[in-house]
């Protein structure tokens, strides 16, 4: 199906567009408030919407090959965003069809844009569940479209923000901002830091001539929703309420140096913890996305001091990279091989405290063993699973001229 064959009225039509990311360092450090630095991929999502003259909703995707279909009317039922998320989620296809209406239902409720019939047409080069933030860039696309189609106006970090509140509240999944922030703001060769606090964008940084990030696939599916990413996210925000009774100021996990970290909170959080020993001791976690089970066990230490410690080493990669003299990169290989390994040090390491969370995977443990063992003979430096890991894709640092 194409999309002139799909709309009622394809004259009318509007597009957006917009790149996945590669997650280079900083991952899921970004709810605690970490330093991370992304890359935008070539592979995009475009979304293209035209008018109906009915009050029918309908979204289409190349990907999924099916057609999701409801009415304006869902916005008659006055329910809250969340629970219509639910409502939608729950119809034929509405699981993927969420990401895309979701945004158009936040605007009539929020933006307050009228509740009108339209086609949605998705065309989407960047692979699912791969960990490159094809849910993202799927918002943001239909966000920018949407934004053409009714002449609205977002400023700063407004668009992104409204992409990431679409996914946590109307698809339900705990993402942080960085992904949207990435596929919105993302230059091409060019890293984009951007501190999570929760969304100051820095200056995107050009990436040498010479130095080279890949995405690996793992062939492994990997899903922001699923139960490991969620158990990580809830285990880190127990261990931030547990240091919060001690430093109640403390806001983002992140803010703490590793040296305060080690000298005053890291004894405080026990190895793991039952969610109900929690719940008794505590109560609730302040993160209002995430959910303590009782009878599941967290890793309350490996997840909390994988915010710091990550913080820490996405802090040491862009100061290293800024560093970098291009000249020497290019004729010296002693000091290529030096100033890479350096950097790649971090990469290893960040891929350790994933597994040290949980969110390891044999698959990505093989690619990076594999990086691992070819280096340096190979001008290959570094490797690291990506995103919300279990599975999706590695991360890799090499040399090529």
């Amino acid at each position: 199906m194409t999309a002139a064959t799909f709309f009622q009225n394809p004259a009318a039509a509007v597009a957006a567009s917009a790149p996945g990311r590669l997650d280079v360092m900083g991952g899921i450090a970004d709810y605690s408030g970490s330093l991370v630095l992304q890359m935008p991929v070539a592979e995009q999502t475009t979304v293209c919407i035209a008018p109906r003259a009915d009050n029918q909703l309908r979204v289409y995707s190349t990907q999924a090959a099916e057609i999701f279909q409801t009415s304006t009317a869902i916005f008659e039922q006055n329910v809250d965003f969340q629970t219509l998320g639910k409502k939608v989620r729950q119809l034929p296809n509405g699981d993927w069809a969420a990401y895309v209406l979701g945004c158009y239902v936040w605007l009539v409720l929020e933006k307050r844009i009228p509740a009108v019939g339209l086609d949605f047409f998705v065309d989407s080069a960047i692979p699912v569940g791969k960990g490159l933030s094809s849910s993202a860039a799927l918002e943001v696309a239909t966000l920018k479209a949407l934004q053409k189609l009714f002449q609205l106006t977002f400023n700063g970090t407004e668009l992104p923000t409204l992409a990431q509140q679409v996914e946590n509240q109307f698809v339900g999944a705990p993402c942080g901002l960085m992904d949207q922030l990435a596929s919105y703001f993302g230059v091409p060769q060019h890293l984009l830091p951007i501190v999570c606090q929760p969304d100051l964008v820095q200056n995107p940084v050009a990436i040498p001539e010479g130095v080279q990030f890949y995405g690996l696939d793992s062939g492994v599916r990997h899903a922001v929703g699923g139960a490991s990413y969620g158990d990580v996210r809830t285990a880190t925000f127990m261990g931030k309420t547990i240091i919060n009774q001690t430093l109640p100021t403390l806001r983002y996990l992140c803010q703490l140096s590793v040296k305060e970290f080690e000298n005053q909170y890291i004894n405080l959080l026990p190895t793991q913890l039952s969610g109900a020993d929690f719940l008794q001791q505590y109560g609730s976690v302040n993160d209002p996305i995430s959910q303590v089970e009782a009878q599941k066990m967290y890793q309350i230490k490996a997840c909390t001091q994988h915010a710091v410690y990550e913080n820490r080493r996405v802090e040491l990669f862009l100061a290293q990279l800024r560093q970098l003299d291009k000249t020497q990169l290019a004729h010296n290989p002693t000091y290529r091989r030096a100033q890479l390994t350096a950097l790649g040090a971090h990469m290893y390491a960040s891929h350790q405290s994933y597994s040290a969370c949980g969110l390891g995977h044999p698959k990505t443990d093989e690619l990076v063993e594999q990086v691992r063992q070819a280096a340096p003979n190979a001008e290959l430096y570094g490797a690291k699973i990506t995103g919300g890991g279990s599975g999706g894709t590695v991360c890799v640092l090499a040399w090529c001229q």
